[in-house]
């Protein structure tokens, strides 16, 4: 999947360099709190920040040694600053360093999600408003119920991504918590003003008790968006794959120049992006599982969380930005069949429009239950012979007695069940008055 990314920007958030460079961006908000407080100098904390460097090839060195990343990177950095070295990572523990850099990318991340997010949501709406009038059937366990727009049912998928929208920005306020409280989270060997000062200079919110680790709860939180957001885009993808099958073929998604479905059969066009959606769906769910189970820690901390972070968190941000990728390829490229539309609406003999038979009936005063068993009766004997329903209903001298041919015909038109769309699609796109501009 990496080779084939087409987005690297989220997984450069989380190569080695850039953690190490989010590692000293912290170090060097804590130098200058503690210069502004008075217990290092200013000429120090000036030199320190022109002369602090991380080399990544250096910080692996040391860690084959100490087997700590943290101390090889303290090491590797004091290094470049000389005896000026007493004054870096002061007071500080690891996780100190480690939740608050965290935050950082975690932040970063969402807004690289958000980006995404925005971006498909563009593309829903110029295919809802393009497909407004394509004409599709309704289905419900998978079987046909009444008629529907695409455009209407790409609605649906419009308003989810704009929940999805809300959520990431939930995710990101959630994390955006750094905390520089010390072992156990006490400030013995620095001060709340100081985390004050660091969190603010780092965008950051302080953590109000953060033991030696900031929650892992709000990771968890964090995690749970993502799986949510993925599971949306998995409905998308899971709708089209249904839509291209060959007994309905109503949509499809994009097929290239050259692309090939099958190495056996040359008619193959498989729907290969939406099932690589729903498969790397179920991963989300998955991180979002481990996060849940790196909420409860021994005591203030141990450190079984770090080593399921390491995995989860890059490859859940990483993953859910490849998903919007391919969500925005699949809903842009979209190949939509209307001309099969007649054949899927009158593929049950008129079944669909049983309901409005049914209001009918009962407009004319026959009491509902009477009214239901009478279009039921009608239904069941179109399914179990084969034959066509409108034609039965026609026949029927009970359903004719109270309908007139031509009120009859009128009940089975697909147009009517469009009739409140106009109302739905103002809800969607309020500040166009139903027409999105893209």
């Amino acid at each position: 999947m990496i080779k084939r990314y087409s987005n690297p920007e989220m997984a450069r958030i989380w190569t080695e360099t850039r953690k190490l460079q989010k590692w000293l961006e912290v170090e060097l908000a804590v130098v200058e709190a503690w210069s502004r407080l008075g217990r290092v100098p200013e000429t120090a904390a000036a030199e320190i920040r022109r002369r602090a460097r991380v080399n990544t090839r250096r910080v692996a060195e040391l860690e084959s040694v100490s087997n700590h990343d943290v101390v090889a990177f303290i090491e590797a950095v004091s290094e470049t600053i000389g005896p000026l070295s007493s004054f870096f990572h002061l007071g500080l523990t690891s996780s100190d360093l480690l939740d608050t850099a965290n935050a950082l990318r975690l932040m970063e991340a969402a807004d690289r999600i958000k980006s995404g997010l925005e971006e498909f949501r563009v593309v829903l709406a110029d295919q809802a408003q393009r497909h407004r009038k394509t004409l599709q059937v309704g289905r419900t366990h998978g079987i046909h119920a009444e008629p529907i727009s695409f455009g209407l049912k790409l609605c649906g998928f419009y308003t989810e991504t704009e929940r999805s929208l809300e959520r990431i920005a939930r995710a990101r306020e959630v994390i955006a918590y750094g905390k520089i409280s010390g072992a156990v989270g006490t400030y013995a060997h620095l001060s709340p003003r100081l985390e004050e000062m660091v969190c603010r200079q780092l965008g950051l919110k302080s953590e109000p008790v953060s033991t030696q680790v900031v929650p892992r709860d709000r990771y968890a939180e964090y995690l749970c968006q993502l799986a949510i957001i993925g599971t949306g885009l998995e409905r998308f993808a899971l709708e089209i794959r249904h839509l291209q099958r060959t007994e309905v073929g109503e949509a499809a998604e994009p097929f290239g120049r050259g692309q090939k479905g099958s190495s056996a059969m040359p008619h193959k066009q498989n729907p290969i992006l939406c099932e690589r959606i729903c498969g790397l769906a179920r991963l989300l769910r998955a991180y979002c599982q481990a996060g849940l189970e790196d909420v409860a820690l021994w005591h203030e901390r141990d450190i079984s969380h770090s080593s399921v972070e390491r995995v989860v968190l890059p490859d859940a941000t990483i993953t859910l930005d490849y998903l919007i990728r391919l969500s925005i390829r699949e809903a842009g490229g979209l190949r939509v069949f209307p001309e099969r539309t007649p054949a899927n609406l009158g593929r049950t003999g008129g079944l669909i429009y049983s309901q409005r038979l049914l209001s009918a009936l009962v407009g004319r005063g026959l009491p509902r239950p009477q009214a239901y068993r009478l279009v039921q009766a009608n239904a069941l004997s179109a399914i179990s012979a084969g034959r066509d329903f409108r034609e039965l209903v026609r026949r029927d001298p009970e359903i004719r007695r109270h309908l007139k041919t031509k009120e009859l015909e009128s009940l089975f038109e697909p147009d009517y069940f469009l009739r409140h769309q106009d109302e739905i699609y103002r809800r969607v796109f309020p500040d166009t008055s139903g027409k999105q501009e893209t």
